[in-house]
């Protein structure tokens, strides 16, 4: 797969971006288990142009990183483009547009998924951002505002004509949110739409690597986007390259390798952003890292309230000496779908 010269190579597996989750430290981790691309948390374009530290902060991009994409999300056309003129500063490979986000004060701005509902700005936008940038613009959106309006089909043509490079396509309208099942039957529809010649990248309930295969199987998709189900599992992206290539499911990793990684993404937690901030940032980690463990509650408890680097060490050090070899996503037939 290519995003104009930009090889991916075969099946690429993309991170998505998660507001306060796709930060450094935990982009460290997806990619050192086999994350192809990945992207910055998203950026509101206000923020950035007025120079908000939370905003300039997320442009931050590690050589090891890349490919990176920046993503950008507003509802002004002037300030989406400078916002662009600006990411494109930190030098990512891609720039891309969050047409996705369904967040209630995000869409009803008319921003994220809240274009769907307003398709001539998208397409004016879209293609003042790519008239704007030097870098391939890519876009991420959803199949549609509601039941009522699902205008993928149409929307993707119309986006392509405004010269996006690649579009990444959520199963999901805006009204759905992130609740019930990802319908990837549009996905597979605007794939195999003979008009469409970008690289289509599917996102949605992608959890383990049987479901990454059907979607490659099935829909034709050139890439897929894995978000929420690498929370906490960044091995995820590992276990779904080894088993298109092999065919073979690994099993999960231990409570003990578990550990280790949350040690590692803790220290690179701390590296980046220091005391307190790294310690509060990983608490959404923690608690995916060992979700599932057996009598936990108080252990837990204990692990998302200490401020104290040195005790957070020592709570992960007990957590493997009690648990050790336990798998507890096998007990629960992670892996069992089929």
């Amino acid at each position: 797969m290519q995003i104009d010269g930009l090889e991916l190579g075969h099946q690429p597996l993309f991170l998505a971006p998660m507001e306060d989750i796709t930060d450094p430290s935990f982009r460290y981790l997806c990619k050192m288990y086999g994350a192809d691309v990945m992207y910055t948390e998203f950026i509101s374009s206000d923020g950035l142009i007025r120079d908000g530290a939370k905003s300039v902060k997320k442009l931050e991009i590690f050589d090891y990183e890349r490919p990176m994409g920046i993503q950008l999300y507003g509802h002004l056309v002037d300030s989406m483009v400078e916002a662009t003129h600006r990411a494109l500063e930190s030098k990512p490979e891609l720039i891309d547009i969050n047409f996705g986000c369904p967040v209630r004060k995000i869409a009803n701005r008319g921003a994220g998924a809240g274009m769907l509902a307003n398709i001539p700005l998208m397409m004016e936008m879209t293609r003042a951002i790519v008239e704007a940038s030097t870098v391939p613009v890519t876009v991420k959106t959803r199949l549609g505002w509601d039941d009522q309006h699902k205008v993928i089909v149409e929307v993707a043509e119309q986006l392509q004509d405004q010269g996006i490079r690649a579009l990444t396509i959520h199963g999901r309208t805006r009204a759905q949110m992130y609740k019930g099942q990802a319908d990837w039957t549009l996905i597979g529809e605007v794939k195999n739409n003979p008009r469409m010649h970008i690289p289509i990248i599917g996102n949605g309930d992608i959890t383990h690597p049987v479901e990454a295969r059907e979607a490659f199987d099935r829909y034709g998709v050139d890439g897929i986007m894995i978000g929420r189900a690498a929370v906490g599992k960044p091995w995820l992206f590992r276990h779904v390259k080894h088993y298109l290539e092999s065919g073979e499911l690994l099993p999960d990793p231990t409570v003990a390798e578990k550990v280790e990684m949350a040690k590692l993404h803790f220290t690179k937690s701390l590296e980046i952003k220091s005391e307190p901030v790294g310690v509060y940032e990983m608490r959404r980690h923690f608690s995916n890292y060992f979700k599932g463990l057996p009598h936990f509650r108080e252990m837990r408890i204990k692990l998302l309230t200490t401020l104290e680097v040195e005790e957070v060490f020592a709570l992960l050090e007990k957590i493997s000496q009690e648990y050790g070899d336990h798998r507890p996503e096998l007990a629960g037939g992670f892996w069992d779908k089929s």
